[in-house]
């Protein structure tokens, strides 16, 4: 179910949150312990599901207890309770977490980068603090559980499912209250500056994220974006782990990653590196990044890329939990799986002159925004 409100200043933004990680705390007919005890008892794990812009609760259990669980399950979507006592508990647990967040220079640094990108009012960008946390109450929960939560929702199924199991599922879930999507994420407002820098003095260690907004999973650049992030830093044995781990010493590790959203993916490297030595750590980033868009790949590097691409690319499709979070990937971005048909045949093909062309086209040094947490 999509993130849907309109508001997502920090404390709105958490009204999901709490929703969301309430639902087992209870319903009309059956206490939080008596759903634990239910499903235990039915080998069954009901799991939460929160992202930015989806938000969910997953079912696993067995086919013979399917017809028993499902109409448990489904109550939580239109019977829960959100009680109070709960709630204190939920919020002073939450209030720790942002405390713990704000001394750890990784987290502290996955926000600012996020703030960033997409500015502090998107969902991606803005940071709550304790007193966001305070001003959650029941009531607000409440009315966003009654006409917000079930706004535009959709069903994904996987495993041994037969005709017979699929309409229990329609039998139980074609009455929701479903409400329609009638508001979109506001728009990115990306840092007009080139670097936020948060120092403390004290720490052991500096954590740096770089990134930027980039281009969305259909555009016709992205499956060469995505060879030439692998190759940066998108696995063990990128240019960023022999340079910066393994060369100087500088990090444990270092990654590259490109993130979805529905309307575009996003590009971010992170590492924690020793202290004093972020700027030296940014400067080898921006080296490798430059090599890769000036030098072309050698025929060793470039197989080895590529292995490790098809091999990687295999993996993800070996059950069908893992097929079930592939389809869900594109199907958010009105994709089909022609989508990976396409991404293994480029794999399996690509030429390193594209590579250099994605260098050039898209990581010019200015237009990537920069994170400093610690000393």
């Amino acid at each position: 179910m999509p993130n849907n409100h309109p508001d997502y200043s920090p404390m709105r933004g958490l009204i999901p949150f709490f929703t969301l990680n309430m639902l087992l705390e209870g319903t009309h007919e059956l206490t939080s312990d008596e759903l634990d005890d239910f499903f235990d008892y039915y080998a069954t794990e009901v799991e939460i599901v929160s992202g930015f812009e989806q938000q969910g609760l997953s079912l696993l259990t067995t086919k013979k207890h399917f017809r028993e669980v499902l109409p448990v399950f489904r109550s939580l979507f239109t019977e829960a309770t959100f009680p109070e006592k709960e709630l204190a508990k939920r919020k002073s647990q939450k209030k720790l977490t942002i405390a713990i967040q704000q001394e750890q220079t990784g987290a502290r640094a996955n926000q600012l980068i996020r703030k960033a990108l997409f500015g502090e009012m998107h969902p991606f960008g803005y940071i709550s603090d304790e007193a966001h946390v305070d001003a959650v109450n029941r009531d607000a929960i409440k009315g966003y559980y009654a006409t917000n939560f079930c706004v535009a929702p959709e069903i994904f199924v996987t495993g041994h499912i037969t005709d017979r199991e699929m309409q229990e599922i329609e039998n139980q879930f074609n009455d929701l209250p479903f409400g329609e999507e009638t508001s979109t994420s506001p728009s990115f407002e990306t840092f007009d500056g080139k670097r936020i820098t948060d120092l403390r003095p004290q720490s052991l260690q500096s954590s740096i994220r770089l990134g930027k907004i980039l281009i969305p999973k259909s555009h016709s650049d992205y499956n060469a974006l995505m060879v030439f992030n692998t190759t940066l830093g998108g696995y063990f044995g990128s240019r960023l782990i022999k340079n910066i781990r393994e060369e100087k010493g500088y990090t444990y590790g270092i990654s590259g990653l490109l993130g979805s959203l529905r309307s575009t993916d996003y590009w971010m490297i992170l590492a924690d590196v020793k202290k004093g030595f972020a700027e030296a750590a940014i400067d080898e980033v921006y080296k490798e990044i430059k090599l890769l868009a000036e030098v072309v790949l050698e025929k060793e590097e470039l197989e080895t890329v590529r292995n490790y691409m098809i091999g990687h690319f295999l993996s993800q499709f070996s059950n069908p939990f893992d097929l079930m979070g592939r389809f869900k990937k594109i199907h958010l971005q009105g994709l089909d799986y022609t989508y990976y048909e396409d991404q293994l045949r480029y794999i399996k093909s690509f030429d390193p002159s594209d590579i250099l062309r994605i260098g050039k086209k898209y990581f010019d040094e200015e237009s990537i925004k920069e994170i400093i947490v610690g000393a």
